[in-house]
């Protein structure tokens, strides 16, 4: 018995693992020489970044609007123009972009990416528009420390994922500990907080964060390839758009408009007014979308949930079978890899999903596996006897379960399902992978917009706690109801 379900089940991952590769096959030879095309009959430019790098991209709010910003966004407006084109921002996780651009969700990745040879073998480039150095930032106490490649030996030294900066980190840094995260703020902190001793940045992004922060300085540290082109990643085969985008980077270096766009972000950068009176409205709507996030995911799950208990307490195996291998697929696998599912499987097969739907239904997805086994044992809680009862009467299986079971199953699943609900608010965060403004993605954006690590995390915590603490203590008042009520 074990044996067939196994088979079966392999039988499934394969069709499913042939499917995908053919989808994902049609994709890429569909999308070799329409990229242009489809910009132009669309009429919109879809740029893909991270927006926790300045000067190159970051937030900031101007006249009262939160806008991204920088010269990576200046490049971006410029070659829109050019093709005559409306400009979209798609902002998410750096290490997110290259799977965005070879699924179709952006048209290029303007976000200070280097073409190293593994990249180009997944995506072409652009000419290179900016030629920077690598630096090492420090604390400004250790400066004397670490003065050449050879000082690192069993050093923890910070660097973003999938960067060159991490490349540089491991090849060069001789015996150091790599530790790679995904956002530059996240490196600056651990620094701060003597998680790591170094953290390796591009030049541009290190003063623009040595000039808020007096406590670290710029290590004397050469890199044999410290060297980087910066330049724009575009589809694999793209070769029309690739030729208008250098035209656009060729005027842009002709007329020394580059200089300008670096003097604009330079002074984006340090705007005056209070933390709140800046950053304020990131919050407000970050703690909104998460908690429509939560709703939707719970509603969603507990509908779609139910279906799946009834399904798994079913006499019919080809009911049971189905339900059984969903829930447990969906909770031996992490959530993070059901987002990246749903964002990027929903565009291979033809479905142009937002990065907050696809949110939406990962969670709803997910918590419906959870909600099922909370439905299931609230269900099998209630003494067999009572069906059997129902059943002598003269009623039917249907209506024992609603009139006679489902009620009294209720007060044992009500709680349990109020409690996803609070796991659910917390666990949304996961989303802010694929650019989802939720509470912890807007974090990110306040800690890059305001070059203060550690103070919107507190903020951040405080307001989870808010959010958890109020529903749980509604949902005791509502559980005690419930009991004096019998």
């Amino acid at each position: 018995m074990q044996k067939n379900f196994l088979q079966k089940l392999a039988a499934i991952a394969l069709i499913f693992i042939f499917v995908f590769s053919g989808f994902t096959t049609v994709f890429a030879a569909d999308n070799q020489d329409e990229t242009l095309k489809k910009i132009q009959e669309k009429g919109v430019l879809t740029v893909g970044l991270s927006a926790d790098y300045p000067p190159y991209e970051f937030h900031q709010t101007i006249d009262g609007k939160d806008k991204i910003v920088g010269f990576d966004v200046s490049i971006a407006e410029k070659i829109a123009k050019d093709l005559d084109v409306k400009l979209d921002i798609k902002e998410m996780n750096f290490d997110s972009l290259l799977g965005s651009l070879k699924t179709g969700k952006i048209d290029m990745i303007i976000s200070g990416m280097s073409p190293t040879p593994e990249r180009q073998k997944e995506v072409d480039f652009s000419d290179p528009y900016m030629f920077v150095q690598q630096r090492v930032v420090v604390r400004k106490a250790d400066k004397e420390k670490f003065t050449s490649v050879n000082d690192f030996n069993g050093v923890k030294v910070g660097a973003q994922k999938q960067t060159t900066q991490e490349e540089l980190a491991q090849n060069e840094l001789v015996g150091s500990d790599v530790v790679s995260l995904q956002k530059v703020p996240d490196l600056l902190l651990n620094l701060s907080s003597n998680k790591v001793d170094a953290v390796v940045l591009e030049g541009p992004v290190a003063e623009a964060y040595l000039s808020q922060d007096k406590t670290l300085a710029m290590a004397d540290i050469k890199f044999e390839n410290g060297s980087k082109e910066t330049a724009i990643a575009l589809p694999k085969g793209s070769t029309a758009l690739q030729e208008k985008v250098n035209a656009s980077i060729k005027e842009i270096q002709d007329t020394g408009l580059l200089k300008e766009y670096q003097k604009e972000a330079n002074k984006l950068m340090f705007q005056d007014g209070s933390f709140y009176e800046k950053y304020g409205n990131y919050f407000i709507k970050g703690t909104l979308i998460t908690i429509a996030l939560a709703a939707i995911g719970v509603l969603c799950g507990a509908v779609f949930g139910s279906l799946l208990a009834l399904m798994k307490l079913a006499k019919t195996r080809w009911l049971r079978w189905p339900a059984s291998c969903y829930i447990e697929f969906v909770r031996g696998t992490p959530l993070l890899i059901q987002i990246f599912i749903v964002f990027f499987g929903t565009q291979i097969i033809g479905l142009d999903v937002s990065a907050f739907v696809s949110g939406c239904i990962a969670l709803s997805l997910n918590s419906a596996a959870y909600v099922a086994e909370i439905i299931r044992a609230g269900i099998s809680a209630v003494n067999k006897g009572q069906m059997e009862a129902a059943r002598s009467l003269g009623m039917t299986q249907s209506a024992s379960m609603r009139y006679i079971i489902l009620p009294q199953a209720v007060k044992n699943i009500l709680p349990a399902l109020g409690n996803e609900f609070v796991t659910v608010i917390k666990e949304s965060s996961i989303v802010s992978v694929i650019g989802v403004t939720e509470l912890m993605f807007m974090t990110g954006v306040v800690q890059g917009a305001s070059f203060k690590p550690f103070i919107p995390l507190v903020i951040t915590s405080l307001i989870y706690f808010v959010l958890t603490f109020s529903l749980s203590r509604l949902l005791g008042v509502a559980e005690r109801r419930m009991r004096t009520s019998d």
